[in-house]
This record gives structure tokens, sequence and C-alpha cells, in this order.
């Protein structure tokens, strides 16, 4: 695979940025990556592990000449870290990031960049339960989608560089405007998420009350949920406050189909159960059709290999 970035440069080593480098080191598409992460203690991670060709102390020096810059930070820090490295980008350089939120970080960013840097915001749809930099792997973008969603004026040259570089990773690759973006994301990842936190929440009540009967006896599908929330906190804080609009949306409508299903349910109504259900069977084979998951048993869960 041809070198596309000279240089790269990841502000936040977690698990997406993390995964990003093994995938870069596997692809050939960097010729040096520089990472940076506030906490000592996850730089002094990453040195262990030869995370990044050079971890460094600063934002300021993981950008420097850096033709691609990547902010793998929580949704909230965004605008905070944009700020910092804003006057230290070089011309031409490309800026994107990976939050699950397009609209908010557009908002945040965008007014630090200065002008001749490309803005190009990005989401990776990929993804485990862990977090930091010992959790990445280079397969996780493997038949994965990517959505870009270009800041207005955005130049074509960088869209397509940076449409090349996600596919070297491994990616599907679809463009999407912001608002359409936030709103897909509160369907697909946003709401699902919160309604896992809230009935794990539920079980943790209930489980003072039946002594650890609720984890003991947990089933397939509340083990699916505890996985899910068990998702970085502060990365999904800042999902819900900077997405409220999308997800508020979507929540009320899944408050009005629950409402629908108690009736049926108090009612009797078995054939709508099972309409209803036969409808909602058939969106699970068209992501095994489309290839995002696997129908094997277990959920489709196989152990990783790092």
């Amino acid at each position: 695979m041809a070198q596309i970035y000279d240089k790269v440069a990841l502000i936040g080593l977690g698990l997406i940025a993390s995964s990003m480098f093994w995938a870069m080191k596997r692809a050939g598409v960097a010729g040096h990556v520089s990472g940076y992460a506030r906490s000592q203690s996850t730089r002094d991670t990453a040195r262990r592990i030869g995370l990044c060709d050079t971890v460094c102390d600063s934002a300021a020096e993981a950008v420097k000449d850096a033709d691609l810059v990547v902010l793998a930070v929580p949704v909230g820090a965004m605008g905070a870290v944009a700020a910092e490295i804003g006057p230290h980008l070089k011309r031409g350089a490309t800026v994107t990031d990976v939050g699950s939120v397009k609209r908010q970080v557009i908002e945040a960013v965008g007014p630090h960049l200065p002008e001749g840097v490309h803005f190009v915001p990005g989401h990776p749809l990929a993804g485990t339960e862990h977090s930091g930099p010992e959790s990445g792997f280079a397969t996780l973008f493997d038949n994965r989608w990517c959505l870009l969603v270009p800041a207005e004026g955005s130049d074509p040259e960088a869209v397509d560089r940076l449409t090349r570089y996600w596919r070297a990773l491994g990616s599907n690759v679809d463009i999407m405007d912001a608002d359409h973006h936030d709103l897909v994301l509160a369907v697909t990842s946003h709401a699902p998420h919160l309604i896992a936190y809230t009935m794990v929440g539920v079980a943790d009540h209930l489980r003072r009350v039946t002594d650890s009967e609720v984890i003991k006896f947990s089933a397939a599908g509340f083990r699916d949920f505890t996985r899910i929330a068990a998702s970085d906190p502060t990365m999904w804080r800042d999902v819900f406050l900077n997405n409220k609009d999308a997800t508020l949306d979507i929540l009320g409508r899944f408050t009005e189909e629950l409402f629908v299903l108690q009736r049926a349910i108090r009612m009797g109504d078995g054939d709508m159960l099972h309409d209803y259900f036969t409808r909602t069977r058939a969106i699970r084979r068209g992501i095994i059709d489309a290839g995002q998951d696997t129908a094997a048993p277990d959920f489709g869960r196989t152990k990783v290999e790092k």
C-alpha cells in the first residue's frame, strides 16, 4: 500500500486512536505517527507498548509538521484541544476527528482552525466496550463504515485523500451531512446505549433486592446490555450532552413504541406482537446480509486477536 500521509498526529490514545496506529502500520499509509494523551500514565503506557513512533508531552509538539491530525478525544474536549493546536498546524494539513457527534464538533472545532487547514470531520463506526491505549488492534475497522462529514467549502482533494486513508485502514467510507449523521447515530448507537444503561441500572436496583440473582442468572439479552453499558462513561456523557435534540427525538419515539407494545400485551393482542417482532427480526437479517455482523451463535461474538 502506498504512503498517503508523511506524518499523522493522533491526539488522544484510546481504543480508536491505538487501533488506527496499528492499522496504519499494517497498511503502510503513514511515514511517521506521533501521539499525545493528556494523562502521563497513558503516555507512559503508549511508550511501553510501542504505540506511535513518537509519543509527545504536548499536543502542540505532536501536531508539528503533521499532514493529518486526528482528534480522538471525548466530544466535550474537542473545542479546547482545537484551540490548543490551532496555532501549531501547518498550512495544507487536514484535521479530522473520530467523534460520535458531528454538528457540535464542527461548531466547537471549526473556529479554532487557521486558514489553509482543511477540516474534514469523521466518524468510524467501530469499537468495543474496552478503552485505553492497550485496547486497540489493527483489524478494528475492517469492513466497518467510516462516515465523513466535510465542512462547508472543504477541499475535494483533502476529502479524497482522507477517504483513501480510511479505506486503506479497512473501512468502507460514505459521505453524510452533519445533521443527518447525528440523527442516524441517535437511532443506531446513542439511544440504544442509553436504553442499555437504563436497563442495567434497573437490574442493579433489583440486584439489591434479589441478592445478586440478576447477575448470577443473566441470560444472553441482559448480558449484551451489560456489554454495551460497560462503554467509556466520559465519552458517552459527552455524546448525550452534544447530541441532545436527535437523542431526545428518538427516545420520544421509543417511548411511544413502548406504549404500543404495553397495550398489546395488556390486551392479549398476540397477532400484533407477532407482526411487530417479525418486522424487527428482518432488521437483524439485513445487518447480517450487509456483512456488519455474523449469524454465528453467541450473538456473533468471537474473541478478537490483537
